[in-house]
């Protein structure tokens, strides 16, 4: 086989941004917030309700874990295609299309009456979600030309986000005291009028002159979407059967066999899905690294926490949520610190000093977390801040390194790298338990040497993810490096070819 041909792309100058200020643009970003509230309340706002839900369509506990990943799942696979599918057809064209299928599933809970019917719904609001969610950064980064307002936006929106994340499991409880469980999924509809509304009348029509022309590339969707499908189904397997299990290895070797195909497909098509070329720069590849560094830690932390504190020290569902409260209060109290830290410190520093920080809350839950709640608390707080800041900071410095007429695909990769990561971390830390824990983690009431093989897990696991993620960040600041940016990207170069 002949080298592949690397078409290089400078990025594409464009108009300013109809925007001068966020107050002009608040009605378009009252939409895009009520999208990303959609996507952070998803699947916190309905977990509450499993039990629930499990007692009244007799479902099995496997049934009811694909309630969550047969969302999940879908949302993570179909996020690039989507996000290269907008950046072709219009970004604001496939959000409100994405929107109005949200809007008729969550309608369509009235009628479930089995598990079945209910992971159908769940699974096409994944589709939904990944049409919508890559737009929501892109669409907020075109609504400005300046770099201070940008980050701005994009903090408001994580905000609204964030407030969802955090309030979504109380919210969930509340409302089941009196309403139906169907009623937590029904919420989405106000949310979906409200999301359509500030789209339509605040976010300008695409201009088709800033619009990808290529030819759509079928193969590369096919073997992209399968790798990501078999990485995220990965983590379950290894939860519910074991790593002894042939299935979950099958499912990490399907994976990699997908993913060298995909990058073969990519590297040799004259119009490939993904411009690998694009993803190389300095801006773009140190951007996706720290984001991936950082949803790799706060996975692996987030799954260490919950079964600690209630297996390993036998609190009450209500008293761990209590324990989460560090966390919850930095997420929702940071937002308005966010865009100064940022201007203080520049967006490349704010991005790797955020992802360090979630590297370094792992680090000191790893060392500590095992003394007592205390070293929880601090490992929390570091992961929180670094969390509120690196969305912005990574998403930022990805989209800026993109041209003008790839930033839906470049939102699609951030939240792809994370969705991913989160389940590399969520595999590892089962793995290791499955490796080092005899008998069921879930069935509590541990002996002594049990209690012994969980904090043995929890140090390896932890060693492993923050030795892990500390390269990533590494790497990602040697990518960003002023030399490397200055350098850009290396090898020959010829002008995109022209759209059939």
């Amino acid at each position: 086989m002949s080298s592949p041909r690397v078409i290089q792309e400078r990025p594409v100058p464009g108009p300013s941004g109809p925007f001068r200020s966020l107050r002009e643009a608040r009605v378009a970003l009252a939409g895009l917030s009520a999208v990303f509230l959609f996507e952070m309340m998803s699947n916190t706002v309905l977990n509450v309700a499993l039990p629930t839900i499990g007692r009244e369509l007799a479902a099995p506990t496997v049934a009811l874990q694909w309630v969550t990943n047969g969302y999940s799942v879908v949302f993570g696979a179909l996020m690039l295609v989507f996000g290269v599918v907008a950046d072709r057809l219009g970004r604001r064209s496939v959000m409100l299309v994405g929107l109005t299928l949200l809007g008729v599933a969550s309608l369509a809970t009235i009628a479930v009456s089995s598990t079945g019917e209910l992971i159908a719904v769940r699974a096409v609001m994944g589709l939904a979600a990944a049409m919508t969610t890559p737009g929501t950064m892109a669409m907020a980064f075109r609504l400005f030309e300046e770099e201070g307002l940008r980050v701005k936006a994009i903090t408001l929106i994580s905000t609204v986000g964030m407030v969802g994340l955090a309030i979504g499991p109380t919210v969930g409880g509340f409302v089941l005291s009196f309403a139906p469980w169907q009623v937590l999924l029904l919420v989405n509809v106000p949310i979906v009028v409200l999301a359509i509304v500030g789209i339509r009348t605040g976010v300008p029509a695409d201009d088709p002159a800033d619009l990808h022309k290529a030819p759509t590339d079928l193969a590369g969707g096919v073997l992209g979407t399968a790798a990501l499908v078999l990485a995220l189904v990965a983590p379950t397997l290894f939860a519910h059967t074991g790593a002894g299990s042939w299935a979950p290895w099958a499912a990490v070797a399907g994976a990699v066999v997908a993913a060298v195909l995909f990058v073969v497909r990519e590297r040799s098509a004259r119009h490939p899905l993904l411009d690998l070329a694009l993803v190389a720069r300095p801006q773009v590849s140190g951007g996706l690294a720290y984001k991936a560094a950082a949803g790799l830690a706060n996975a692996g932390l987030a799954y260490l926490v919950t079964l600690q504190l209630q297996l390993d020290w036998g609190w009450s569902p209500a008293l761990a949520s209590l324990g989460m409260l560090p966390q919850v209060a930095v997420l929702i109290a940071g937002g308005p610190f966010v865009h100064r830290f940022v201007e203080r410190v520049g967006i490349d520093r704010a991005a790797w000093l955020s992802a360090g920080s979630v590297v370094t809350g792992l680090a000191i839950y790893t060392l500590c977390g095992n003394l007592g709640y205390p070293g929880v608390a601090v490992a929390l707080v570091f992961v929180a801040a670094g969390m509120r800041v690196v969305g912005a900071a990574a998403g930022v410095n990805v989209l800026n390194g993109l041209p003008r007429n790839r930033t839906s695909t470049g939102a699609a990769l951030i939240d792809t790298a994370a969705e991913v990561t989160a389940a590399v971390g969520v595999a590892v830390v089962g793995t290791v338990l499955a490796a080092l824990f005899a008998g069921n983690v879930a069935a509590g009431h541990w002996s002594a040497a049990q209690t012994g093989q969980f904090r043995s897990a929890v140090t390896l696991s932890g060693a492993v993810l923050t030795v892990v993620s500390a390269a990533l960040v590494g790497w990602a600041m040697h990518r960003t490096r002023p030399a490397a940016r200055d350098r850009g990207d290396t090898g020959p170069t010829e002008p995109p070819a022209p759209a059939n």
